[in-house]
């Protein structure tokens, strides 16, 4: 993913302490590096590992639930969190997702979550005016996220961001204050931007201005900032987003079940703007990027679907100079996938292929950090089985 359509055959990757060291001609590594351990894929594919920009994995219990959030005390905990997020780091490793980033008022869980399993993690602390049960209100909010974030600093795997629901709910005072930390800490901000017709009337009642427009005069639009969804997003604000430098996650799938609109993704990648994909987890009922990565290619390219999955992802997080593209140097997030099936032969455009044909069944094998935490098919350090039998005492105990 470093050069548009390159495709390199018969070649190696060579990985030292989780990093990748070199890639070149399978010969030339046979003669080169005497290597601890030798796997060859022969008729597959390796490319860097997909990167869900906003899976809100801590709700993939809540999967095809018609109860509203909230409505059993017994979900709103922070085992009942663990449990999701473990949910959905399974179903994310099994559709070659390294990297995830999650939003939700257990961010603590779904970071040792993610820490305990090898898989990379951008967190979100939440920031609210209502009691939640991460803070009493937007003051504890900031504490707290101040305090996560030095939990975590220097984490290898696991990073954290400001991430606000929305602009909507958050008064101008709080804003002000949010801008001030993470321009002091060099933060980035996650926040959901122009998800539906009803936010942007809100902000038009209350605050005479559409939701970008106004986060933009109190100084919160700069290259950190991450605006999720921006389904309604129409030419003004993409020359906003475009002019401040912000970068955008599109959760499509999701906003199609929210009956929004697809997000003009062409216009994004026209525009030059940093894009990622999202699974919207919660509305899109699934964890992976494939069905995102397929709607994406066909708004614009097969190469723009892939990149928005990869090194897209990467770059929205702030990730990219780490991870999102096979090179020298860069962490060892791998994602391997089988070309040998009856959808993918014959391999005569493996990129377009993978972008149109593929799923989470190509996936045989997943890396991250060099660990391989996914092998031919099967989870290596995951133990999914404990994670069931407690979601069905749970449903049990329910019923």
């Amino acid at each position: 993913m470093s050069t548009q359509d390159r495709l390199l055959e018969h070649h190696s990757l060579v990985i030292r302490d989780g990093r990748i060291l070199d890639i070149l001609p399978s010969n030339s590594a046979r003669r080169r590096y005497a290597a601890s351990v030798n796997l060859q894929r022969p008729s597959h594919l390796l490319m860097p590992g997909m990167i869900n920009a906003r899976a809100d994995a801590a709700l993939s219990l809540f999967r095809g639930s018609s109860r509203g959030l909230g409505e059993n005390p017994a979900e709103c905990t922070a085992e009942f969190a663990h449990d999701s997020v473990l949910l959905a780091i399974a179903e994310m490793l099994r559709a070659g997702i390294t990297c995830f980033s999650d939003r939700h008022d257990f961010p603590r869980e779904t970071a040792l979550a993610a820490a305990e399993q090898g898989i990379r993690v951008v967190v979100g602390m939440p920031v609210a005016e209502a009691r939640t049960p991460w803070a009493a209100g937007s003051a504890q909010s900031l504490t707290q996220a101040l305090s996560f974030r030095d939990e975590y600093g220097g984490h290898p795997l696991v990073s954290t961001v400001f991430a606000p629901q929305s602009a909507n709910q958050l008064s101008d005072a709080t804003l002000s204050k949010l801008i001030t930390l993470a321009d002091e800490l060099d933060a980035g901000i996650m926040m959901d931007a122009h998800a539906s017709a009803e936010e942007i009337g809100q902000s038009l009642a209350q605050h005479g201005t559409r939701p970008l427009q106004r986060l933009w005069k109190l100084g919160l639009l700069s290259p950190g900032f991450n605006a999720v969804h921006m389904a309604q997003a129409g030419e003004a604000d993409i020359e906003l987003a475009q002019r401040t430098g912000i970068s955008i996650t599109a959760c499509l799938q999701g906003d199609l079940r929210n009956h929004q609109p697809l997000a003009p993704v062409a216009a994004f990648t026209a525009a030059g703007l940093r894009l990622g994909l999202g699974s919207a987890g919660f509305a899109a009922l699934s964890q992976d990027l494939w069905g995102e990565m397929r709607l994406a290619a066909l708004l614009s390219s097969s190469w723009d679907g892939l990149h928005a999955a990869t090194r897209g992802g990467a770059a929205v997080l702030g990730l990219d100079a780490e991870i999102g593209s096979l090179e020298h140097g860069k962490w060892a997030d791998l994602c391997c996938l089988d070309l040998s099936g009856p959808a993918m032969q014959p391999v005569s455009d493996a990129l377009s292929q993978v972008a149109f044909n593929g799923g989470r069944d190509l996936v045989s094998d997943v890396w991250v950090a060099g660990r391989q935490l996914l092998s031919a098919g099967e989870l290596t350090r995951l133990d999914w089985s404990g994670v069931s039998s407690r979601r069905t005492a749970r449903m049990s105990l329910a019923n």
